[in-house]
C-alpha cells in the first residue's frame, strides 16, 4: 500500500431515523458543556405569578361592558403588575431549620444575612453563589452558651439590620438583655453591657434589665443605633462605647397603673431625604404609638397616641415613609393604619389585615423604595403589595402558601424582595429586565458540579468558618482562647483530641520522683506492712526492747502433755435440755 492512498474506515450504515444513531458517538475527544442562561432564568420563573387581589378600577356607565373588553383589560392588569413589580422569578434559599424571623441586606446588595427562632445568623454571599450550591457561608450563633452547646435551645434571633451607612457591620438583637454589633464576617465586635435590675429607676441603669425586642439605625449618623426592650425603654447607644448607653427614653404607660411599664415592642428612626428633622416613633404594648424628635432631646415626646391599637396586642410593624411624613403600623389588631406626623392624632386610613404577631412578634411592614408601594406578608403566606394613599392591595402573590411570611424588605439598589416565611425558607423575588446584581447574577452563572467537598457543612468548621484543610497557628484566631470541651465533656472539633486542663492544682502537684528523693520514709508507702514487722521478729527475740524489765521474774509457760484418748479435746459439757 503506498502513503499516497487514503484510509478508509467503514463504519456502519444506518438509516437518518434508524434510534440507534442516539447510541453512536458523533465527534471524539473531550467535550464541553456550556450552560443555557436564559433556561436557567426561566426554571426559576414563578408558576404562580397571577396578582389574587387589585384595585378595583373606576370604568364609565356609557362604557361597553362585554365579555372581550373585560377579559383583555385583565390580561393587561396582569401584564402590567408583571412589569411594575419585580415578582416574575424567585430564588429559595434554605439553610435555617425553623422560622425566618429577620432578614437584611448591605448597602450594595451583595451579603444576606438571616436571623432565624432557631437562634443562629446566616451569612450568604451572592458572589459565591450559583444555582446549585445556594447556601449559607457561615452560620453564627451570636449569644452562644454553654448550655446551648451542649444541645440546648439557644436564644431566638429577633432583628438583624445592616447599618445602612457603613455596611461592614449589622445590629444583632435575641431574646436576651444585651444587643450585639457584629461584623459582615460574623465576629462579635461589639456586646451591649446589661443593666442592674434591682434599681427602680430606669434613667440610672446603664442598659437593658429585661429582653430586648427590635432596634434600628441612626439615619444619618454610623455609630448610633437604638434598642426598644420589654423594661419600657428606648436606649440609644454609640457602638464605641458598650459600656453604658449615650440616652435613655424611659415610656412611662399610663394604662399600666401605678408601675408604669409596658413592653416596648417596634420602633422606627428616619430622616426625610428632602432634608428635615429626624423622627423616632416607637409602639409599645399597651397599643400606644409614641413620637420623639430624632436629634433629641428625649426628655418629652412630641406626640402621643394612647389606643393606637388595641391593648395588650403585639404592635410589630412600624415605619415611615421617604419624605418623614407618614409613619404605616401593623397591629397584633388585625389592622394596618396610616398615620400624619404633622397631626399626630388620629389615622388617617384603616384596614383590615390578618395578624400573625400571636406566633410571630417580628412581623413587619415596610415601605418601597421612594415610598411608592408598602409591603407586607400574610398569614396565608401571601406578599402584599398595598397602595400607600389607601392601603388597599394593588397586588397580591403568593410566595409560601399555608405558611406565613414574617419578614419583608425591598432593596432599592438591586430592586429585588426579599421575604421570610415560617417554613425556614427566603425568598428573593427579582425580574431578570428589572434587577440588577444580587439573585439576578447567581441564577446567571454557570451550575456547579456536586461534590461531597462542596458542602462546607462537612468541610468547615462552622463555629470559625474555616475549611478542615487549614493550617491554623496555634494562638493566632480569636477564639482559640476558648476551652476546647463543650458542657458534656466532648471536643467542639471532631479532628482534636481532648487536652486535660491546667489547673494551678495540677501544676503544684509533686510527682513520685520527688516525693521519694526528698520527703523521709516516702518508701514505706509501697512496702507491705507484715513483711516489715516480721523483718524484725528474730532481733526482737535476742534484745527485747519493752518486755527486758521482767526477763527474771517471768514465769515460764507449761503445757500439760495431751494423750492419745485426749486428741480430739476434752470433752465438751453436755447442754442441759
Amino acid at each position: 500500500m503506498s502513503d499516497d492512498e487514503d484510509i478508509q474506515v467503514e463504519g456502519p450504515i444506518l438509516e437518518e431515523d434508524d434510534p440507534m444513531r442516539a447510541f453512536l458517538p458523533t465527534s471524539f475527544g473531550k467535550k464541553s458543556k456550556e450552560a443555557d442562561i436564559a433556561a436557567q432564568i426561566d426554571r426559576s420563573k414563578r408558576t404562580v405569578n397571577e396578582p389574587i387581589a387589585t384595585n378595583p378600577k373606576s370604568r364609565d356607565s356609557d362604557s361597553d361592558d362585554s365579555n372581550d373588553s373585560n377579559e383583555s383589560e385583565d390580561d393587561s392588569d396582569d401584564d402590567n403588575d408583571d412589569d411594575e413589580y419585580p415578582t416574575s422569578h424567585e430564588m429559595v434559599i434554605k439553610t435555617h431549620d425553623r422560622a425566618v424571623t429577620s432578614i437584611s441586606l448591605d448597602p450594595a446588595g451583595g451579603r444576606l444575612i438571616s436571623g432565624s427562632i432557631d437562634g443562629t445568623v446566616k451569612l450568604h454571599d451572592f458572589s459565591s453563589l450559583t444555582p446549585t450550591t445556594i447556601r449559607a457561608f457561615k452560620s453564627v450563633d451570636p449569644y452562644e452558651t454553654k448550655a446551648s452547646a451542649a444541645g440546648s435551645e439557644s436564644h431566638p434571633v429577633h432583628h438583624v439590620e445592616f447599618n445602612p451607612l457603613a455596611g461592614g457591620i449589622f445590629l444583632c438583637i435575641s431574646a436576651h438583655p444585651q444587643a450585639k454589633i457584629l461584623s459582615r464576617d460574623g465576629d462579635i465586635i461589639t456586646e451591649f453591657v446589661k443593666g442592674d435590675m434591682y434599681l427602680r429607676d430606669m434613667h440610672n441603669t446603664k442598659g437593658h434589665v429585661s429582653e430586648v425586642t427590635t432596634g434600628t439605625w441612626h439615619p444619618t449618623d454610623k455609630n448610633l443605633c437604638v434598642t426598644a426592650g420589654t423594661d419600657s425603654t428606648l436606649r440609644i447607644w454609640d457602638i464605641n462605647n458598650k459600656r453604658s448607653q449615650k440616652d435613655v427614653i424611659v415610656f412611662k404607660s399610663k394604662a399600666a397603673g401605678a408601675a408604669g411599664r409596658t413592653r416596648m415592642t417596634a420602633v422606627a428612626w428616619d430622616a426625610p431625604t428632602q432634608g428635615g428633622n429626624n423622627v423616632l416613633i416607637s409602639a409599645a404594648l399597651d397599643g400606644s404609638l409614641v413620637m420623639w424628635g430624632g436629634n433629641g432631646p428625649f426628655t418629652r415626646p412630641s406626640g402621643e397616641i394612647k389606643e393606637a391599637h388595641k391593648p395588650n396586642t403585639w404592635t410589630g410593624g412600624v415605619d415611615i415613609s421617604s419624605d418623614g411624613r407618614m409613619v404605616v403600623t401593623r397591629g397584633g389588631d388585625n389592622l394596618i393604619k396610616l398615620w400624619d406626623t404633622r397631626k399626630f392624632k388620629e389615622p388617617l386610613v384603616s384596614v383590615e389585615h390578618p395578624s400573625t404577631s400571636d406566633h410571630y412578634s417580628s412581623t413587619n411592614i415596610k415601605y418601597a423604595p421612594n415610598s411608592t408601594s408598602i409591603i407586607t406578608g400574610s398569614a396565608t403566606g401571601h406578599l402584599h403589595i398595598l397602595n400607600p394613599g389607601n392601603l388597599r392591595p394593588e397586588y397580591v402573590t403568593p410566595v409560601t402558601p399555608g405558611s406565613p411570611v414574617i419578614t419583608v424588605d425591598w432593596h432599592p439598589k438591586i430592586n429585588q424582595i426579599i421575604t421570610g416565611s415560617a417554613n425556614a425558607e427566603t425568598h428573593i423575588l427579582y425580574n431578570p429586565t428589572m434587577s440588577t446584581r444580587g439573585a439576578v447574577d447567581v441564577m446567571s452563572r454557570a451550575p456547579k458540579r456536586r461534590h461531597i467537598d462542596d458542602n462546607p457543612e462537612f468541610t468547615t468548621d462552622q463555629s470559625m468558618g474555616l475549611s478542615g484543610e487549614s493550617i491554623i497557628t496555634p494562638g493566632a484566631l480569636a477564639g482559640t482562647k476558648k476551652t476546647g470541651v463543650t458542657a458534656s465533656g466532648r471536643s467542639k472539633d471532631p479532628r482534636r483530641p481532648h487536652v486535660p486542663q491546667q489547673t494551678p492544682f495540677l501544676r503544684s502537684q509533686p510527682d513520685e520522683k520527688h516525693i521519694s528523693q526528698n520527703i523521709p520514709l516516702s518508701r514505706m508507702l509501697h512496702e507491705d506492712p507484715r513483711e516489715a514487722l516480721l523483718k524484725y521478729a528474730d532481733l526482737a527475740k535476742k534484745d527485747p526492747v519493752f518486755t527486758k524489765a521482767w526477763k527474771d521474774t517471768q514465769p515460764v509457760t507449761q503445757y500439760a502433755d495431751v494423750s492419745d484418748e485426749e486428741e480430739d479435746g476434752p470433752e465438751k459439757k453436755k447442754v442441759k435440755r
